[in-house]
């Protein structure tokens, strides 16, 4: 059995894996990973790249490894504040990355197979492509974020419910970003989208909720 250590050495060497895999990402595509980190403010990045993706991306698997070890990281800060506790368990932290991880891959491959059901993969592809692009945004946000939290002051709830709803509004804004590329079909099929949004955008994050808060 594994045993407790104080959370700020693994909490470091989350980080340190995390900037390691941006790093990673930037070196085996440069031109591309500036691209990237400019998303939010410039479309850039989604129209040149979403021609060429791939079942899977080198590039975006690397930053996805850092969005799963981030958001993970991020969520034990959180943990650890609420329950007022120094240490947490390496094989809990272990659980939650990969639970994080197997969760948002089998969202994914969900979402393809319902694309490649009803004949719709091209714009499946493409809608995937701008959500998990500002998702790995996200992931990379949080790598500063998560250092500055651990290091430089005591992390209040008050803070932490701020970080939260500024994450939010960055992926709502992704999302209404893809909505707004599709809106003409969105219109034309609302009651599937609307069915879309309840059963894979919702649903599952309430469920992710209950299992990990009845634990």
């Amino acid at each position: 059995m594994l045993r407790n250590i104080v959370s700020n050495e693994i909490f470091t060497i989350l980080i340190l894996i995390g900037l390691a895999i941006v790093a990673a990402a930037k070196i085996i595509a440069p031109k591309r990973f500036h691209d990237f980190m400019l998303v939010l403010g410039n479309d850039r990045y989604l129209k040149i790249y979403a021609r060429d993706q791939k079942f899977f991306d080198q590039f975006d698997a690397l930053l996805f490894g850092n969005l799963t070890v981030s958001l993970s990281l991020f969520c034990l800060i959180i943990y650890r504040q609420i329950n007022n506790i120094n240490s947490i368990p390496i094989n809990g932290m272990l659980k939650l990355i990969i639970c994080l991880a197997v969760f948002a891959l089998i969202k994914v491959l969900i979402e393809r197979l319902i694309g490649s059901i009803f004949e719709i993969d091209r714009i499946t592809d493409h809608y995937l492509f701008q959500k998990i692009t500002f998702k790995n945004f996200l992931g990379v946000l949080l790598l500063p974020i998560n250092t500055l939290l651990l290091f430089s002051f005591q992390p209040t709830l008050p803070v932490i419910y701020g970080i939260i709803i500024l994450l939010l509004i960055l992926n709502a804004i992704g999302l209404i970003s893809s909505f707004k590329t599709h809106q003409s079909l969105i219109k034309s099929n609302l009651f599937y989208f609307i069915l879309y949004l309840c059963t894979l955008e919702i649903a599952p994050y309430i469920i992710l909720y209950k299992v990990f808060v009845s634990k």
